[in-house]
């Protein structure tokens, strides 16, 4: 008999042999692959979704979650745009998931804010529309923010000032002018949402808007527009001469 460690496999021990690889793990790899070749422009919402949930659970099949989620919101953007809240009630969805759905979301948004920075809100006017339909269209109840403009109308500040109700956001024209005077901004946009998916100002919109427009002329600032946004839709009071 010889000495030493003999790690080999007795006579009656079963040789060790590698588990086969989930099925799921080739298609992933494809995936990245087809990517990493073409860009995301080709990808279904599904796909582009299951890679991104592989970043968050790397052990597991997601593409039927994320065919649940889509089912659930509707699409890629709405799924990252999704309360934290109304994703945990999704099975299978944890914390990770949600922080990466987020991350996706505000790089997104911080993404489109960059396009208007340097530029002027009117000659950049359909960036600056991408922005406020990503920042804020899908959001379950009305926020009312503004965008404040400096001589040349750039982007000085962006700044959400209320968040109200499902249908409805108080909006004090006083804080507006305070706000607009604080910052030295030359004029101002106005934006808020329509949680009912329909962006049609409310003659409650019309009201407010004329009394922000009134106090702001008096310390000399113009207000430029208002937009109400829903998903995939705005409308400009510039745009139907609602100002």
């Amino acid at each position: 008999m010889s000495g030493g460690d003999d790690t080999s496999p007795g006579l009656f021990e079963a040789p060790v042999t590698s588990a086969p690889e989930p099925h799921y793990l080739g298609h992933r790899q494809r995936l990245r692959d087809k990517l990493l070749r073409n860009g995301a422009a080709g990808f279904a919402d599904y796909e582009l979704l299951e890679l991104l949930l592989a970043l968050a659970i790397p052990r597991r099949d997601v593409k039927p979650l994320a065919k649940d989620l889509l089912v659930r919101f509707g699409d890629f953007a709405g799924v990252i745009a999704a309360s934290p809240e109304d994703l945990t009630a999704v099975p299978g969805v944890k914390e990770t998931t949600v922080a990466a759905l987020k991350l996706v979301e505000g790089a997104a948004v911080r993404l489109l804010k960059g396009r208007v920075a340097e530029r002027t809100a009117l000659a950049a006017w359909d960036d600056l529309m991408d922005y406020c339909l990503a920042a804020q269209s899908r959001a379950d109840v009305e926020e009312f923010r503004l965008l404040f403009l400096d001589t040349k109308k750039r982007l000085i500040a962006d700044q959400a000032m209320q968040r109200g109700t499902i249908n409805h956001t108080p909006v004090y024209p006083r804080e507006v002018v305070k706000r607009a005077l604080e910052l030295k901004a030359h004029s101002v946009i106005m934006v808020h949402n329509h949680p009912s998916g329909d962006p049609t100002p409310s003659q409650a919109d019309i009201d407010t808007t004329q009394q922000i427009k009134q106090g702001l002329a008096t310390v000399d600032i113009a207000l430029l527009d208002h937009v109400v946004v829903s998903p995939g839709r705005y409308i400009s009071f510039r745009r139907k001469n609602l100002l």
